[in-house]
């Protein structure tokens, strides 16, 4: 909970002072951007169609192996298991499954916030293709909760619900931020910085290779999303 209250307000105050100084350059330009006159202006974190996507990132939709950071359907099925198909399985402290449970928490409010903020504003591409990567972010923090017996908060929520009230807290601010083209990419900006953040601190000390690999990963695809968002 402490945690969660510390980075809704990090979010907050990160959205503000970003809103300040974002421009309509920001809202509209970009690889990203229905403007951009950038040839690949696909997502980098999606299914590893292109050389980019391939070398970038180790998720997917095909065949192949998804820990050496290509295209691979992962280890249960075709959502696919973000870095894990070559890493064994270890064992986890109590306060790290708590901290995977908590990423699913997070995972899940980035994917209903970036649904959302697409439908608002279908000129900022990055918000849908980015959902589309936090879907299969969630499915692979799932996939760790099942194998180590950790039981997943967003199991049943419907879209904009969470079981943690600091959480639906967040999610109503970020949405209410929400004004403009700037201003959206603004709390996509901040969410990223706060994901980074939480990652950083549930990988610290973890030696389980599955979960290391998902949460590096994770990582990578977050770093990409900050730089999508202007961050």
């Amino acid at each position: 909970m402490r945690r969660n209250i510390a980075i809704a307000t990090g979010i907050a105050a990160g959205v503000t002072a970003l809103a300040l100084v974002a421009t309509p350059a920001l809202a509209q330009s970009g690889p990203w951007s229905a403007t951009s006159s950038t040839t690949d202006t696909t997502c980098p974190m999606l299914d590893g169609t292109g050389a980019t996507k391939a070398a970038g990132y180790g998720m997917g939709n095909g065949n192949g192996n998804i820990g050496a950071m290509g295209r691979g359907n992962g280890m249960q099925g075709g959502a696919g298991m973000v870095g894990s198909a070559t890493a064994g399985s270890g064992t986890l402290t109590s306060s790290e499954k708590t901290a995977l449970a908590g990423m699913a928490d997070e995972e899940k409010l980035a994917l209903d916030l970036y649904t959302v903020l697409a439908a608002r504003y279908p000129n900022d591409v990055q918000f849908s293709r980015i959902a589309r990567a936090e879907s299969m972010h969630l499915t692979a923090v799932r996939t760790l909760m099942t194998r180590y017996a950790v039981t997943d908060p967003t199991a049943g929520l419907p879209a904009g619900s969470f079981a943690n009230a600091a959480t639906t807290s967040l999610y109503t601010s970020l949405l209410v931020s929400a004004t403009s083209d700037a201003t959206a990419l603004a709390a996509g900006v901040a969410v990223e910085k706060a994901d980074i953040a939480a990652l950083d601190a549930a990988k610290a000390g973890v030696t389980a290779p599955d979960v290391v690999a998902v949460y590096t990963n994770l990582l990578t695809a977050s770093q990409r999303h900050l730089a999508a968002f202007g961050g």
